[in-house]
């Protein structure tokens, strides 16, 4: 029979599996993926910037920890992630590292410093306006993001389709930007491309992990 201190010492090394599956940048980048839709190994590896055979070694690594599951859809294995509670997480853990760490603070004022983030009252009125016509929300995101969960009243307005698409914006309204969350640059080169087009635009750094599924239109 194990003792107290040998259970203590299980349950902490169970925990810290979930520590070191994602105690890897890629890896929270290919969670923070997932989040918006699910996807197969060469389409994360394209969007994550690395190869087909890291990107599932590092999708191994999340498999074991029983982060993320697979699907198979005729040729292709889709990976999805396999807990709610994982884009819950991954905010926490970011929001977490952005209040602590100095350097990240700073990373981010100089990601944005060019452009302007809307910081109205949050998501309700940011609806709220959209709604009304006050405003215009557009998601830049890829279209396959899109549909799999969005904000209501958003636009489907892909960043590479954006410049062909400029026209059907109003001109005399405010466009907010919004795309995977605080660390996509998508919705940040979509406002500059529309302010050099004379536009009013801003981005908002929320993304789909941010709002939870209870807040996106299906």
């Amino acid at each position: 029979m194990k003792s107290n201190r040998q259970i203590k010492d299980v349950l902490f090394e169970q925990v810290a599996r979930l520590a070191k599956a994602m105690a890897s940048p890629k890896r929270l980048e290919l969670i923070e993926l997932l989040c918006q839709a699910p996807k197969s190994v060469e389409m994360l590896a394209k969007e994550a910037g690395i190869s087909i055979k890291l990107t599932s070694a590092h999708l191994r690594e999340l498999r074991l920890a029983r982060l993320v599951e697979t699907e198979r859809q005729g040729k292709h294995i889709i990976y999805q992630i396999a807990s709610d509670k994982l884009p819950q997480f991954w905010v926490l853990l970011r929001e977490l590292a952005e209040d602590r760490l100095f350097e990240l603070q700073h990373a981010l004022q100089q990601m944005t410093q060019s452009t302007k983030e809307w910081r109205g009252a949050g998501k309700t009125e940011l609806m709220k306006q959209a709604k009304q016509g006050a405003l215009v929300v557009i998601d830049v995101r890829p279209a396959l993001e899109y549909e799999q969960a969005h904000l209501q009243f958003a636009r489907s307005m892909p960043l590479a389709e954006l410049q062909q698409r400029v026209s059907e914006l109003p001109k005399d309204k405010l466009i907010v930007a919004y795309c995977r969350g605080p660390y996509c640059l998508m919705s940040v080169d979509a406002v500059r491309l529309l302010q050099e087009q004379g536009y009013q635009a801003q981005h908002w750094r929320e993304g789909v992990a941010d709002w939870g599924a209870v807040n996106v239109v299906n």
